[in-house]
């Protein structure tokens, strides 16, 4: 029912809004009421509730009922690459802006990103591949990494640690033990963000500011995906914390 569907114009045939509202329902972890899908996609209510029955009676796994919102199973799997021109112009942006500031493994697995990308989406689309109207700026005096990039994302992957000599701002050089658990990408450096044992806390490492390293044996054992959350619960406490500070100040 839906092979061979491409959202490319600007009016949003049926076929092109049932691809869509399964696009919605993949990215979405918790229920979404049919309101909100249908302000994402300019469309009814009564639209979405009646493409929604037609998407369940074709036997797509949705879950939900009106009132309260709609889940798709997990397992549930389309054509990978259905996309539309503004995917193509997405990807194509965010390959060029990896291939300009990641380490060599990474912008050559941006460029293999971009040359697949190319041989499989359909003939029409491959001119914005070819002469896309977006461009990544080029990277200008950025610091080198000092340690393996790659594999530090594979330490990060096996939840390794890793036992870093670090020189801050003013130069001071300390040694620590560390659980890296990301790498943030910024304009012009690279930034570890890892548990340190020395500080007992999150802290953040830039990657030019190593000095010797160590990839070590021992792992950590709370789960990456808990020392994330943790991360981003207390970033969000700290952002709330300035706001707050600069309400009064005012």
């Amino acid at each position: 029912m839906l092979s061979g569907v491409i959202c490319d114009g600007a009016v949003m045939r049926r076929a092109d809004r049932l691809f869509r509202i399964i696009q919605v329902l993949r990215r979405k972890k918790r229920p979404i009421t049919a309101n909100d899908i249908a302000e994402e996609l300019e469309t009814s209510v009564r639209t979405i509730y009646r493409d929604i029955a037609q998407l369940m009676a074709d036997r797509v796994p949705i879950r939900g009922e009106a009132g309260i919102g709609y889940v798709l199973d997990e397992g549930f799997d389309m054509p990978p690459l259905m996309l539309t021109p503004d995917e193509v112009e997405a990807a194509m942006l965010g390959a060029q802006w990896v291939a300009g500031r990641g380490d060599a493994v990474l912008s050559r697995a941006a460029n293999d990103l971009l040359a697949k990308i190319g041989q499989v989406i359909p003939e029409h689309l491959r001119p914005l591949l070819m002469e896309p109207v977006m461009s990544a700026p080029p990277k200008w005096n950025a610091p080198a990494d000092s340690i393996d990039m790659p594999l530090l994302r594979n330490a990060i992957r096996r939840q390794s640690k890793l036992g870093i000599f670090y020189r801050d701002e003013q130069g001071a050089e300390t040694q620590r033990v560390i659980w890296p658990i990301a790498v943030a990408y910024f304009d012009k450096v690279r930034v570890i963000v890892a548990w340190c044992e020395l500080r007992q806390g999150f802290r953040h490492f830039r990657t030019d500011r190593i000095g010797k390293y160590e990839f070590l044996e021992a792992r950590y054992a709370t789960p990456r995906a808990k020392l994330k959350a943790q991360w981003r619960k207390e970033m969000m406490e700290r952002m709330e914390r300035m706001r707050g500070g600069e309400g009064a100040r005012v």
